[in-house]
C-alpha cells in the first residue's frame, strides 16, 4: 500500500516508521529541509521536502498514486487544506486527518475531503468512558464525517440482549456487530453468538441506527 504522510513531527514519524516496518511504501512530506537529517526513520521511508498545501508539490509527490494519505501536521488549517487537495485534486481513496484542537473537529468531514478524523483528546475521553461505563453506549471513532460510527457498550446484568443470540436480535440493516470482547478474549460475532453480562460489544452504526442499537443493548 502506498501512503503519503504530511507532517514529520513525532506523530507523522511514528506513523511512517510503523507502516514502513509493516511493508508499506511510505513517503513523508515536510517543508523543513533539515528534517531528513534530524529525524530517525525506518529504512525505506522516502522524503519529499515541500509545502503540503501546494498542488504542484503534491503532484510532484505523485499523490494520485496513493491509496491512503495522512494529514498529521500540528496545524489544523494545514491538515484541512492537504486533505481537501488530496481528495478533490488527486482522488485519493482514503484520507485520514489529525485534529489538534477539539474545537475544530466539526470541520473535519467529507466537505473537506476527510474520511476519518482522529482527535486525541476525544479518543482518550472515549477510552476512559469505555473503561468505566457499563450499560451505556460510548462513541469511539467517527468515519465519513460522522455518517458511520464505531461504538462500544459493556452489557450490564439487566441488558435486554443477555442470553439472546445475534440472529435473534432485530439489528438495523445499517448497523453491524464488529466484535465481542469476553474475558479479555475477542469473540468474532456469528449468528449463534449469545450475549453474556460483561461482554464488551463493538458495533458500527449510523446516526439513524444508533438509537435502535442502544435500545437493543441498554436498559432504559
Amino acid at each position: 500500500m502506498r501512503v503519503v504522510i504530511a507532517g514529520a513531527g513525532k506523530v507523522g514519524l511514528y506513523i511512517a516508521n510503523d507502516l514502513q516496518a509493516s511493508g508499506h511504501d511510505v513517503m513523508l512530506i515536510d517543508n523543513d529541509p533539515s528534517m531528513p537529517d534530524k529525524a530517525v526513520t525506518t529504512p525505506g521511508v522516502r522524503w519529499h521536502i515541500a509545502d503540503a498545501c501546494e498542488v504542484g508539490s503534491l503532484r510532484a509527490a505523485e499523490l494520485e498514486e496513493c491509496e491512503v494519505v495522512v494529514a498529521a501536521t500540528g496545524d489544523d488549517q494545514v491538515n484541512l487544506v492537504f486533505s481537501l487537495l488530496a481528495k478533490q485534486e488527486f482522488g485519493v481513496p482514503r484520507v485520514i486527518a489529525r485534529v489538534n484542537h477539539p474545537r475544530n473537529e466539526w470541520m473535519f468531514n467529507e466537505n473537506w475531503g476527510v474520511d476519518l478524523s482522529v482527535s486525541t483528546p476525544h479518543l482518550v475521553t472515549a477510552l476512559v468512558e469505555e473503561a468505566v461505563s457499563v450499560g451505556r453506549l460510548v462513541h469511539l471513532l467517527k468515519f465519513e464525517g460522522g455518517n458511520a460510527r464505531l461504538v462500544e457498550v459493556t452489557l450490564a446484568e439487566d441488558s435486554p440482549a443477555i442470553d439472546i443470540a445475534i440472529k435473534d436480535l432485530d439489528i438495523p440493516r445499517d448497523a453491524t456487530i464488529v466484535a465481542v470482547v469476553r474475558d479479555h478474549h475477542v469473540v468474532m460475532p456469528r449468528g449463534d453468538t449469545v450475549f453474556e453480562a460483561g461482554d464488551e460489544v463493538l458495533a458500527m452504526v449510523t446516526p439513524d441506527s444508533e438509537a435502535d442499537v442502544q435500545q437493543l443493548f441498554t436498559k432504559g
